[in-house]
């Protein structure tokens, strides 16, 4: 509650629409995992609140910046079952509403006070939107597990990386702290973005709030399919993906269902599942508290979840 009160409190001296917008995307919602996580790892090594807060804010406007953009790129309707902005308004103003989102998520971050975090949200900002202009331009098609990693740790895994990081860095100047939790972050939001990929797949449409397949429908190669390209090179749907066939709806969605009745999504789950008992391994040197038995919940909930 503190942290979505910080957030609105952006859009209090700006235009009714803006303001409007902004509360449109704080009400559509979302799990709010990252600025959880970063509460949790502040918490536990004794980070003062306030500036948590601020941060997690911070975090939490800068990841909705970044699918504000997103949704436009991708020209999707819907996110999470509600209208985009891009559904309601222009291209012009959608533009304009992710970039004032991304100068409020800087100006909380400033607000820290806090050079060496100030310098970490701005390269990761670099690092997400070089991996968005990669995705664009030449990750289409591409049946590729490095390339694959890639691209999700630059889509996701690495604002997960910078929230464990961040909120260590502002808590303790202990490296040998700091460096076991950036390696949680990292691990944690691999998997996150493993599962979301999985659900892409295998997830109820209304939850999941897309059409399923759209990844595989737009040339997004995603692990699932990747682990049913590698035992089945040679499938006429998996050469035409490869070819550049991804237009042709009929082939893509009779390719989904086969990946779906495949070992494929079985084996992309045991690869999130792996990652996500590596990031516990990283907790295992703090000691035994209520934050870190949280921590250790929030990772096996990234595994269990359903949306």
């Amino acid at each position: 509650m503190l942290v979505e009160n910080r957030m609105r409190a952006q859009g209090e001296d700006c235009h009714p629409d803006l303001r409007a917008a902004l509360e449109h995307l704080l009400v559509s919602g979302g799990k709010r995992v990252r600025p959880t996580l970063c509460l949790l790892v502040g918490e536990m090594l004794g980070g003062s609140p306030s500036q948590l807060v601020t941060l997690g804010a911070a975090v939490e406007l800068l990841h909705t910046a970044t699918l504000v953009h997103d949704d436009l790129i991708d020209g999707a309707l819907l996110r999470r079952g509600a209208e985009t902005l891009n559904a309601r308004w222009s291209s012009a103003a959608t533009v304009l509403t992710g970039d004032f989102l991304f100068a409020r998520a800087a100006k909380l971050a400033a607000e820290i006070d806090h050079l060496p975090v100030m310098r970490l949200f701005a390269e990761t900002l670099a690092v997400i939107v070089n991996g968005e202009l990669t995705q664009l331009f030449s990750a289409r098609g591409v049946i590729n597990r490095e390339n694959y990693f890639q691209r999700i740790y630059a889509k996701t895994a690495s604002l997960f990386e910078m929230t464990t990081r961040a909120s260590s860095m502002v808590s303790t100047e202990n490296a040998n702290l700091i460096e076991p939790m950036r390696k949680f972050g990292n691990e944690l939001g691999m998997a996150f973005q493993i599962v979301d990929d999985l659900l892409d797949f295998t997830g109820e449409q209304s939850a999941v709030g897309k059409p399923l397949g759209s990844d595989l429908l737009q040339g997004l190669v995603t692990l699932p399919a990747i682990y049913y390209a590698e035992t089945n090179p040679d499938h006429p749907d998996v050469r035409s993906l490869a070819a550049g066939g991804w237009g042709d709806h009929e082939r893509m969605e009779r390719l989904v269902q086969a990946i779906r009745s495949s070992d494929a999504v079985h084996l992309a789950m045991r690869e999130a599942e792996q990652r996500i008992e590596r990031a516990i391994t990283h907790l295992a040197q703090f000691e035994p508290c209520e934050e870190r038995a949280a921590l250790e919940n929030l990772a096996r909930y990234v595994v269990d979840r359903k949306i």
